[in-house]
């Protein structure tokens, strides 16, 4: 309705609803086979590709671009729009209470992907999935990167929804604060030399009401989900364009 004239087709996809707690390479495959069987079915001629994510969803999103089924898709990519995304993980994540959240969630439901994210799925940090699909750069191959963050988000550290470099990281002489410089390096360098990328970075601030989940960040990681307010104020107001 937002675009007249113009012929959308939408998939919301659904084979990763039920299992989120799976590691990212299974989730992975689930996204690459649907992707690829809505199209068969379907019998699209795209032109252009554009994704939404939130939050885990963003890191499903680059690794299903960087699987070699996906690689004659690359030239369509045109938007990218990232809702509290862990691009970098949730390192140096400032809420204790979170990272305790976390932490159980992953012993309770032997959770892989909440284990991928804080970079423990491997002894050596080169080796996690998170630093590995650094490695593999796809977003310089959108026309525009939207990266949407709120530091009401303690779910998602707002530096890592921004793919930038914390205080804390730059102030970190081990092998983590060096592994984290990499990975930002890694995913931000191919899209400055790339022409045909802009990166847009959007700071959210929500009027949320006082509860426990505002207290504790959730309500505004799940904000850009349940307000239907501010995704229509959001395309309205800017993020409609880079659809166009």
């Amino acid at each position: 309705m937002a675009l007249p004239g113009f012929r959308l087709e939408f998939l919301m996809s659904e084979r990763n609803q039920q299992d989120t707690f799976a590691d990212f390479d299974k989730m992975t495959e689930r996204l690459v086979d649907e992707i690829l069987s809505y199209m068969e079915t379907f019998g699209f001629d795209i032109t252009r590709i554009s994704f939404v994510g939130h939050s885990l969803g963003n890191i499903i999103i680059r690794s299903t671009l960087s699987h070699p089924k996906m690689v004659h898709l690359l030239p369509k990519l045109y938007t990218l729009l990232s809702l509290s995304g862990p691009h970098l993980g949730t390192l140096y994540n400032t809420s204790g209470l979170v990272n305790m959240g976390m932490w159980f969630m992953q012993k309770w439901k032997k959770s892989g992907s909440l284990l991928q994210l804080s970079l423990k799925d491997q002894t050596d940090l080169r080796q996690t999935f998170l630093y590995r699909l650094s490695q593999k750069p796809v977003l310089q191959h959108f026309k525009h990167v939207l990266l949407v963050g709120s530091h009401q988000d303690r779910y998602i550290p707002y530096h890592s929804s921004r793919i930038e470099i914390c205080r804390a990281a730059q102030k970190d002489t081990s092998t983590t604060g060096a592994v984290y410089r990499e990975m930002v390096q890694n995913i931000l360098e191919p899209i400055i030399q790339s022409p045909h990328c802009t990166l847009i970075r959007y700071d959210v601030f929500h009027a949320l009401p006082s509860t426990a989940n505002t207290m504790i960040g959730r309500a505004a990681h799940i904000a850009v989900l349940d307000s239907e307010i501010f995704i229509e104020k959001f395309l309205t107001v800017t993020g409609l364009k880079y659809f166009q």
